[in-house]
């Protein structure tokens, strides 16, 4: 099952980096550094950069997981990162990216 379509789990363990490795593949755009994932996302003016900080947080309550947003006018930079796992990288890391790339293709090829 792809990841935008799986849900977060309570007690996610942190993720080698070999498996990060892997899930970076299925997250296009984002990086992994140092227990965060990040990715920056731009957009043409305020109100759709809000519209995405929205969406974000959206997904953010949905699976009771919530990232770090850095918003500027045209930019949003998300980092997730788990602080139940120690501030490591777990799965619903990578769940909550694909859900976030998922949204940011929907609404820019709209």
């Amino acid at each position: 099952m792809k990841l935008e379509h799986r849900d977060c789990i309570r007690n996610a363990r942190a993720l080698d980096p070999w498996a990060i490795d892997a899930l970076l593949n299925d997250v296009p755009g984002w990086t992994a550094i140092d227990g965060i994932l990040l990715r920056e996302f731009r957009s043409p003016d305020y109100r759709a950069t809000i519209a995405l900080v929205n969406a974000v947080a959206q997904v953010a309550e949905t699976q009771d997981h919530h990232p770090e947003l850095t918003v500027g006018h045209a930019t949003c930079r998300v980092s997730w990162t788990t602080h139940s796992a120690g501030g490591a990288l777990t799965e619903n890391d990578f769940i909550c990216a694909a859900k976030v790339n998922a949204l940011y293709l929907e609404m820019t090829s709209a």
